[in-house]
């Protein structure tokens, strides 16, 4: 260890000190500067303000964070699908940086227990979890630079989660291709939704989708978006063997 790190290790708070070991375990190698870091869990919710009256969130972080993913996952499938056209290539991408696919990376690294928020966290919807990892890889690029960028999206996306065979018969959404089937078919659908709110008091939308006049499928979740891809994902199913044939 050289002597400014040494220096910086004795300097640092306990808190700091843990949280550089935690983040460290994370990413695989050891972080320069852990304000970068902060601000990529900082919520909004927070108030914060730099010293020239700027917004101190991670919101400038996803944003960047996005446009890294993006630029190595195009990257990794270029190189990897050297027969895949553009409309093939970009498919591919949506599949792998998906918000449900973030959401999930999310979680599996439980970033959350690091948000620092006004707002209690289990009042978040499933999206915190994408939205900060995407500020984390934006935080790395900050801090480390592009190539530390690849390094931690193939360590934690690509090697563990990107399958090519496997991601060509993934579906993004069930709801695009039970809309494209229905158009094609000429068949009448209609998303018929209400309020269904639960007894703790969280409000919760239902969802009854009809084909034909005919009610296929129901569904409740905490968006509307959420209740109308769970129902066509359940109508998919009831129809799948119509619906592969296409």
């Amino acid at each position: 260890m050289s002597i400014i790190r040494k220096i910086f290790s004795k300097s640092r708070s306990p808190e700091d000190g843990i949280f550089f070991d935690a983040i460290q375990e994370i990413l695989g190698f050891a972080p320069n500067n852990l304000n970068y870091y902060k601000k990529a869990f900082t919520h909004r919710s927070s108030n914060k303000i730099d010293s020239k009256g700027n917004a101190i969130n991670y919101e400038r972080l996803e944003f960047l964070g996005d446009a890294m993913l993006s630029a190595v996952i195009a990257g990794h499938l270029f190189n990897k699908a050297p027969a895949g056209d553009e409309g093939y290539l970009t498919k591919m991408r949506s599949k792998i940086v998906s918000r449900e696919h973030l959401n999930e990376l999310g979680k599996d690294l439980n970033l959350i227990r690091f948000v620092e928020s006004k707002v209690p966290l289990n009042h978040f919807g499933e999206n915190i979890h994408g939205n900060i990892f995407e500020s984390l890889v934006g935080a790395i690029y900050l801090d480390k630079g592009y190539d530390y960028c690849v390094k931690f999206i193939q360590k934690r996306v690509v090697i563990p989660y990107v399958d090519i065979a496997r991601l060509e018969g993934k579906v993004i959404s069930y709801k695009s291709l039970l809309i494209e089937w229905c158009q094609k078919e000429k068949r009448h659908f209609h998303y018929d939704i209400f309020d269904d709110n639960g007894l703790d008091g969280q409000r919760f939308f239902g969802v009854k989708l009809s084909i034909d006049d005919k009610v296929i499928a129901k569904a409740r979740a905490t968006s509307k978006k959420k209740a109308e891809e769970k129902a066509s994902q359940r109508a998919y199913f009831a129809f799948q063997t119509k619906i592969d044939k296409k």
